[in-house]
């Protein structure tokens, strides 16, 4: 596919501009966790990436040292006991994800595409085997981002996935890119130690259709 290679392009050239443009803010995160708790800056945790192999995506760390690993957040008894004081900022603006910036600059991952789940979220890997969505690069955004975040249950976070496979062109990838900042600045479907209402969620993604 032509706009595959296309999208690599892209990929690269915004990464590096990223890279320069955000150094600041960069050294600005790096400085504050450092201050407010113990342990490196960067967290690295396996994720799946293209064709379901293996590769570390990188964050800043926005949990204590001696959180349970490997696991989402939700799952844990009480998340909020684990989340840092800049933990709780970085979360809420999605500036932990930034570090993501060199993972795609590397290949691992794509500006846009489906969220890399972790290695273990089996029912998520299967359910996106359905639609083809672990055949193509991670993304740091997706469609299902702007529709429901953490919000969303399994089965359609994974038929958002699909769509986005099945509709993945410059446009579509245009809408994601600014979906995902207005629905960082709304903080949309951000949750912790949940997956938000299933009424609620079923019920927005009823009124979430594709347009152009």
């Amino acid at each position: 596919m032509i706009y595959l290679k296309i999208k690599r392009i892209i990929d690269l050239i915004l990464s590096i501009f990223g890279l320069i443009i955000l150094s600041p803010l960069f050294l600005i995160l790096i400085i504050a966790i450092k201050l407010d708790t113990k342990g490196p800056v960067l967290f690295k945790q396996m994720r799946v990436g293209k064709n379901k192999t293996h590769f570390n995506i990188l964050k800043f760390r926005t949990m204590r040292i001696d959180t349970p690993k490997d696991m989402p957040t939700h799952l844990l008894k009480n998340p909020e006991q684990y989340i840092t004081s800049v933990g709780k900022f970085l979360r809420k603006t999605s500036l932990d994800e930034l570090p993501q910036i060199i993972n795609i600059l590397m290949g691992n991952m794509s500006i846009i595409g489906p969220r890399p789940a972790l290695y273990n979220q089996y029912d998520l890997i299967g359910e996106r085997d359905k639609y083809g969505a672990n055949n193509i690069k991670p993304g740091l955004t997706g469609w299902a981002q702007i529709n429901g975040r953490d919000e969303l249950p399994i089965e359609i976070k994974a038929k958002l996935d699909g769509e986005y496979v099945k509709n993945m062109c410059f446009l579509f990838d245009i809408k994601c890119f600014f979906g995902t900042i207005i629905s960082v600045v709304k903080h949309d479907g951000v949750l912790e130690g949940g997956t938000g209402s299933l009424n609620d969620q079923v019920n927005a993604f009823s009124k979430e259709k594709i347009s152009g």
